[in-house]
């Protein structure tokens, strides 16, 4: 954390790496610090899909006065994080039919940012840790408070609801910490095959059966497969 408490601009990150980052730290370094990236079916589905949530021009009202704002982009200074909600439910206190504008300017509602995954619920806590930052970044943008969140899962069809609580907070902020120190050490681990690498679309590219933790064995083996 910085000592002011605020990161600058040239030191936010993307906040959809906490997903990255809580399954592989290796991914997260192949994707954020050496730029690359590899689809397969998972991962293109997924971009497709996000597709028809992300549209930030929809804004969309439902029952009980409930507005959907789609794509929103949204910043923590405090998390040095800055990414794109998928879709921010805005709650009415009040009853009766009113326009967005006029529910935004009475601030009398309450935010709920919705994650929208391709899959189902995780073991892992990594989607709930990615709404939780979108919640904290949507409280700091707007002075609110927000004691719950949501994240959707298309194989499903069904909602998980997450309370936004201090453990939770504390987790994320902890994460946001240990990703800021992975970028500024600007290096990538070292591969080691886990149950977790056949799921990963990074998997040809991240070579982890062949690659060492010492580059010079790394590329010694490499020259003898070219001799053999």
């Amino acid at each position: 954390m910085p000592r002011s408490g605020y990161y600058a601009d040239d030191e936010m990150i993307p906040l959809s790496g906490i997903q990255h980052f809580m399954f592989c730290e290796r991914q997260w370094a192949l994707i954020h610090l050496e730029c690359q990236w590899q689809e397969n079916f998972l991962t293109a589905e997924g971009a497709l899909l996000h597709e028809r949530v992300d549209d930030p021009s929809v804004r969309k009202s439902g029952p009980f006065g409930i507005v959907t704002l789609r794509g929103l982009r949204v910043a923590s200074r405090r998390l040095g994080l800055f990414g794109v909600a998928d879709a921010v439910e805005l709650h009415p206190v009040a009853t009766g039919k009113r326009s967005v504008a006029e529910l935004v300017a009475s601030r009398e509602f309450t935010i709920m940012p919705v994650e929208y995954k391709r899959g189902h619920r995780k073991i892992s806590d990594c989607d709930r840790y990615q709404v939780v930052a979108q919640a904290m970044a949507l409280e700091e943008m707007y002075g609110a408070e927000i004691s719950r969140a949501a994240v959707f899962y298309w194989e499903e069809r069904k909602r998980e609801y997450v309370e936004v609580d201090a453990e939770l907070r504390d987790r994320v902020t902890d994460v946001s910490r240990r990703m800021h120190e992975a970028y500024r050490s600007g290096r990538t681990p070292a591969a080691k095959r886990t149950g977790s690498c056949r799921a990963c679309s990074m998997e040809d590219m991240c070579m982890p059966g062949r690659i060492k933790a010492d580059v010079t064995d790394y590329l010694k083996t490499l020259f003898d497969e070219e001799i053999a």
